[in-house]
């Protein structure tokens, strides 16, 4: 289950830490996971989120870490931690903007490899801080390639407006469907922002095989 990914489409604005339960399509709690950011007065950001999730004998623990750059949030590198069960592995991904360049570099057994990027390249944490930001403006970010370990084409559309119940109070927000294409996957989830000044992500649905997971935030 790919929560490391579909769960980065709730990233937070500048300053903010923002915390969620990961539920089960029963209701029943699957884990939790936190989102920050920060931003300094020369436009460098920075972004972090947390997975904390299990089920019986299996757990599943991701962390990631992201630093941009300039008010467009273009990436300059991605560290990210992932462990499923006893595995575990550990990526460093550094974005060379002025040459269009990624240089991966992954530990246990190791290995690095060199690809080219568009303009701009963004990680699925800036990529995000980005949508959000045009979001604010009453637009959608463009359909682009977004790294997170491989490659994924983003495309985001308007899906009307919903009431959601978040910390017990009902909240209008706008629902976007966010189609994630990767190599040999594809994944449409919905992801409902407030229609507070800072469009914050509220609610995740994914659709798994499972059913219907979700991510609920609580404070």
């Amino acid at each position: 289950m790919k929560f490391g990914l579909f769960l980065t489409l709730l990233l937070p604005v500048s300053g903010e830490t923002l915390h969620y339960v990961i539920n089960w399509p029963s209701g029943l709690s699957l884990g939790e996971a936190t989102l920050e950011s920060g931003k300094t007065e020369n436009e460098s950001w920075h972004f972090g989120f947390d997975l904390d999730a299990s089920i019986p004998g299996f757990a599943i623990r991701d962390k990631y870490k992201s630093t941009a750059s300039g008010a467009e949030v273009c990436s300059t590198e991605l560290t990210k931690t992932v462990q499923r069960g006893t595995r575990k592995s550990e990526e460093t991904d550094t974005f060379d903007q002025k040459a269009h360049s990624l240089t991966r570099q992954t530990k246990a057994p190791g290995g690095k490899s060199d690809y080219s990027v568009q303009d701009c390249a963004r990680d699925a944490l800036a990529f995000l801080q980005f949508a959000r930001k045009k979001l604010e403006g009453g637009q959608l970010a463009p359909q682009q390639p977004v790294v997170l370990g491989g490659t994924y084409d983003i495309r985001l559309e308007f899906s009307g407006s919903e009431t959601v119940k978040s910390n017990g109070k009902p909240v209008q927000a706008d629902r976007i469907q966010a189609t994630i294409k990767g190599p040999a996957s594809e994944i449409t989830v919905q992801v409902l922002f407030s229609k507070d000044a800072a469009r914050t992500p509220i609610l995740v649905r994914i659709p798994l095989s499972l059913g219907t997971f979700t991510a609920e935030l609580t404070h």
